[in-house]
């Protein structure tokens, strides 16, 4: 009996043991979740939902008529965007496939690599998992932070990706904006440290402010879908999952109250 005894204190201390050791997981595991978005935070939020298929579609339209001639997306199938942005194969065919491609077809573009490179330094990436290498937030922010600057090879730089190799192709939309800096004197009344403060436009574009972050938010939007196109799935399914680890817990909570009542 006394062997029964020691053996059911010692399941219980173990158990809780490992239940002290989840709980600090949990706190390391939502810790490190603060520390990612904080990082994230840096960036004007794209505030973009993949649930939006309207969006989605608009993105979609965007994508092929300014990025798809340079930017390759080889992991999404045309067909694969009919089934989820709720489009039929003749609409995809008409209204996004502009290479005589099929629907079965993966979205990469006709530039070769050599004239890429030629023409811009270095081969424009595929953009099949940018949003999650990058964020919607930085690529939203990228999308709207060029600017003039005449030392550039196009004319233009961008505040977020310094030197970038890749020209502004929404200007025409966006319209051209030059970057405005303040500054303080320095002690011997030369010297300047400069502050960027903000962006002012030299030259309207064909849409609004307003519709061209509209413009640019469907777009990255779109970009966010095709780097996890079961992303929405994905996010039900760890609910549920979540939902059934929380009922787990209690049971075994429920249990080690039970082995502890006969040591108590």
């Amino acid at each position: 009996m006394l062997t029964n005894t020691n053996t059911l204190i010692m399941q219980a201390v173990n158990l809780h043991q490992r239940m002290k050791s989840l709980a600090k997981l949990i706190v390391i595991c939502a810790f490190f979740g603060t520390a990612v978005q904080a990082n994230e935070g840096t960036f004007e939020k794209a505030n973009n939902d993949v649930s939006n298929k309207a969006s989605l579609q608009r993105g979609a339209r965007n994508f092929v008529n300014y990025c798809s001639g340079c930017h390759s997306a080889k992991y999404v199938r045309f067909n694969r965007l009919a089934v989820d942005l709720d489009l039929t194969d003749d609409q995809v065919t008409q209204n996004l496939i502009f290479n005589g491609g099929k629907i079965t077809d993966t979205m990469v573009n006709n530039m070769s690599e050599a004239d890429a490179v030629a023409w811009f330094g270095k081969a424009p990436p595929d953009l099949s998992l940018i949003a999650r290498a990058r964020s919607t937030d930085y690529l939203y922010a990228f999308l709207k932070s060029f600017y003039l600057d005449p030392s550039r090879p196009t004319g233009m730089n961008n505040m977020v990706l310094a030197g970038a190799a890749m020209p502004n192709v929404l200007w025409e939309l966006q319209g051209v904006q030059k970057a405005v800096y303040e500054g303080e004197g320095g002690a011997d009344g030369k010297s300047v440290e400069k502050h960027f403060k903000g962006f002012e436009l030299v030259t309207k574009g064909k849409l609004s402010p307003e519709e061209y972050d509209e413009f640019v938010r469907d777009t990255v939007n779109f970009l966010d879908y095709i780097g996890e196109p079961k992303q929405l799935e994905r996010r039900a399914l760890g609910f549920r999952v979540i939902g059934f680890l929380l009922l787990l817990f209690l049971l075994v909570y429920a249990l080690k109250q039970e082995y502890w009542k006969d040591v108590k």
